[in-house]
């Protein structure tokens, strides 16, 4: 079989690890591997690179992607469905496997129904696709506003404020949960809850009576405050 493996949407740790291991099990079966370019985009652009165990070797601890990335979606373009199958088809892949996020992941689906055999493999710092417990990517993030709740601890209890921090998570507040738990925060919002700022001052006036520094914790981009 002649396997195309690709990246698109925004980058996270773990992209590499993922080609790493499409790659050497390819090769435990006898398959070929073929990276392509720069997302969704390296089909229509016929950017592709021969993947075999020396070039994937020593990338499992690298960040972002050896194969580039992009946000393209061959279906916004105008005849891009059969200009998509035409050139998967002259380029004789068997299959697609797809690493991406919510975006890509619906573009793969769009590719399924359109004909191709499409794999997806799915990744955010989000957690936020459907169907998955925890997407790789998320484990590091969390990690990362962890330590960084740890180092606004000190500042907070230095100066007597209060501090926020804003994490990623688009419509998800699972970055926000998990970090403001493992971190202490005082209180923690979220997109999917609306919260009153009663309730926040609530919490900060009673941190204030018993003589701490107040550290309040938000993921509130989408989050609507009463």
């Amino acid at each position: 079989m002649k396997i195309g493996i690709l990246t698109s949407g925004g980058d996270c740790p773990g992209l590499n690890a993922v080609i790493r291991a499409i790659v050497r099990k390819s090769d435990q079966m006898g398959f070929e591997s073929i990276g392509i370019k720069n997302g969704w985009k390296g089909i229509f652009d016929e950017s592709y690179e021969k993947l075999d165990l020396n070039n994937v070797a020593g990338i499992v601890n690298k960040g972002g992607t050896i194969l580039g990335t992009s946000r393209f979606s061959p279906f916004e373009k105008k005849k891009g469905k059969d200009i998509l199958l035409h050139k998967i088809a002259r380029e004789k892949f068997d299959a697609i496997i797809a690493i991406g996020g919510d975006g890509s992941m619906h573009i793969a689906q769009i590719a399924f129904e359109a004909g191709l055999n499409v794999v997806g493999v799915p990744k955010t710092i989000d957690n936020d696709i459907s169907g998955t417990d925890y997407t790789f990517g998320f484990d590091t993030a969390v990690g990362i506003a962890t330590e960084a709740i740890d180092r606004l601890h000190t500042t907070a209890e230095s100066h007597h404020r209060i501090m926020i921090l804003e994490v990623m998570g688009r419509h998800a507040g699972w970055i926000a949960l998990y970090s403001g738990i493992a971190g202490g925060a005082d209180a923690v919002l979220i997109p999917e809850f609306k919260t009153r700022v009663s309730d926040v001052l609530k919490i900060l006036n009673s941190r204030y009576k018993r003589g701490k520094a107040v550290f309040n914790y938000c993921n509130c981009r989408r989050n609507k405050v009463r």
